[in-house]
Parts: C-alpha cells; sequence; structure tokens
C-alpha cells in the first residue's frame, strides 16, 4: 500500500505471517538495536517512564510535574516525562480523574496526583483490552478494529453532555500544544 514503509515477512512451523509498518502520517520510526543496549539507544534514552507498569504511581507523577507551569495535558504528552500518552489516553484519563487539562501542571499533587496515575493506568488497560482506538485506518494483526473509542467519555465529543453521573456540564473543545482536547469544565477542575 502507499504508506507501507517496512513489510517483513515471517515463517513459522510453516506458517507463513506478514508484518507491515504502515505509516500515512509518518510520526513513527523504526530502529534495531541490540536488546540489551535498547534503553541506550539515542531515540530511547530520553523517554520517561512507562504508564503501564508499576512505577508509575502518585508520588512519581506528583514528583514529575513539581514545579511545571505547563498545562497539565501539555506536560502529560511531554514524552521525556511518562513515555506513550496520547491526546486521546491524556483526554480520557484527565476526565476519570476530574483533573481540567488547563490546570498548571505543579499542581497536581497528594490525592489528586494518586487519583490521575491510577486513570492513566486504567485507561491504558481498557484501551488494550478493547484493542485499541480505530479512528481511520487502525487495525489489529489479525486484521479486525480496535474499539476503545466506543467508551470515549469526552474524546471528539464536543457539545455532547458529560457523561460523569451528576454532571449537568458539555463537553468542551479547546485547542492545546496544537491538539485537540475535549474535557468538561463542570467536573474536571
Amino acid at each position: 500500500a502507499a504508506h507501507d514503509h517496512v513489510v517483513f515477512h515471517l515463517d513459522r512451523d510453516g506458517v507463513k505471517h506478514r508484518v507491515v509498518y504502515n505509516d500515512p502520517r509518518r510520526f513513527g520510526f523504526m530502529a534495531f538495536a541490540e536488546g540489551a543496549t535498547l534503553g541506550e539507544h539515542p531515540f530511547l534514552a530520553g523517554l520517561g517512564i512507562e504508564p503501564t507498569g508499576n512505577a508509575l504511581d502518585g508520588t512519581v507523577l506528583s514528583a514529575l510535574l513539581a514545579g511545571r507551569r505547563a498545562p497539565l495535558k501539555a506536560a502529560l504528552l511531554d514524552q521525556r516525562l511518562i513515555s506513550g500518552l496520547g491526546n486521546i489516553y491524556v483526554c480520557e484519563a484527565l476526565w476519570r480523574a476530574g483533573l481540567s487539562p488547563k490546570r498548571l501542571a505543579g499542581t497536581v499533587t497528594g490525592k489528586r496526583a494518586a487519583s490521575l496515575s491510577d486513570a492513566i493506568r486504567e485507561v491504558i488497560a481498557d484501551a488494550i483490552a478493547a484493542g485499541g482506538s480505530t479512528l481511520r485506518d487502525h487495525q489489529l494483526t489479525d486484521g479486525s478494529l480496535g474499539y476503545f473509542q466506543h467508551s470515549f467519555n469526552v474524546y471528539d465529543g464536543e457539545g455532547e453532555p458529560c457523561r460523569r453521573d451528576g454532571c449537568n456540564g458539555t463537553i468542551k473543545r479547546i485547542v492545546q500544544s496544537g491538539r485537540s482536547t475535549f474535557y468538561c469544565s463542570t467536573c474536571q477542575r
């Protein structure tokens, strides 16, 4: 296809597999490195902590955000702090934690930081369980689509009522760091 950059043809026990690296927006890259030195590779050495592991908790998140005057959403998208968080997952995690994307990152401490770290891990776990989000052309290795987009609480929901029980707010869209941010200004503080 037009945006297939690398195609691997694999044969295991007579079963043929094809792995295609397709990147129409050219956001990604591919590099090869020895497993033992992977963390030292120039493309990976500056990445922040992994959000799905046990290393991310309220104390660690609070320390990562300490003193930062950037908006919370921008800080969470900074791959030097936490690697692998994208726009959708940050919007959804902030909604789950009840935190405004406009809040100063350095103000997220204590219970707020604990709630947000839990929300980040939960959103990613839910997305993995659903096979990711199919918004345009994503598909799983077996050709099926991801279904996490059916669970969005705020992302791409501009003008819709907030889904939080007891909240009468409406989902708003703003642009932060060149990215669409979806949130409820009523329940996210």
